[in-house]
């Protein structure tokens, strides 16, 4: 089994969501980008750092074990749930993933290039990579 964390490429990870409906795509980033900047179709939020207070946030683990049926998703079979994590630009989430390795989950996955990718020459994201550079689908309220 995966007790590493892994990167994967925002397409590998669309995929990955396609072919494995066991797959859960976990956005990290605060609750005012989730809602605003928007996220990936699908993806469940839990804040690794939020406002107001800009803390990592103490219960992540226990939050993804949650949604993991309290960390008990593996089998001899199908091996463990596939976790994908996303946040803006890639570096959170695999701070976040790391967390959950060294906690004992298995088979978790880092959005190398994030949600709307690096800053461009001009200071924009979205326009050299990320889930939006690459036309994944995605949502915003």
């Amino acid at each position: 089994m995966n007790t590493e964390l892994h990167e994967i490429s925002p397409k590998a990870a669309w995929e990955m969501v396609k072919n494995d409906p066991r797959t859960v795509l976990i956005d990290v980033r605060s609750s005012m980008e989730y809602l605003f900047v928007g996220h990936p179709k699908g993806a469940v939020h839990v804040p690794w750092i939020d406002e107001p207070d800009w803390d990592i946030n103490p219960h992540f683990t226990t939050d993804v074990r949650k949604l993991m049926l309290g960390g008990l998703s593996c089998d001899k079979e199908d091996g463990c749930v596939p976790v994908i994590l996303i946040c803006r630009s890639g570096k959170r989430s695999r701070e976040a993933g790391e967390v959950l390795v060294e906690n004992g989950l298995k088979n978790i996955y880092n959005i190398d290039e994030g949600f709307e990718g690096e800053l461009d020459d001009d200071h924009h994201r979205s326009t050299v990579g990320g889930w939006r550079f690459h036309g994944l689908p995605w949502e915003q309220c």
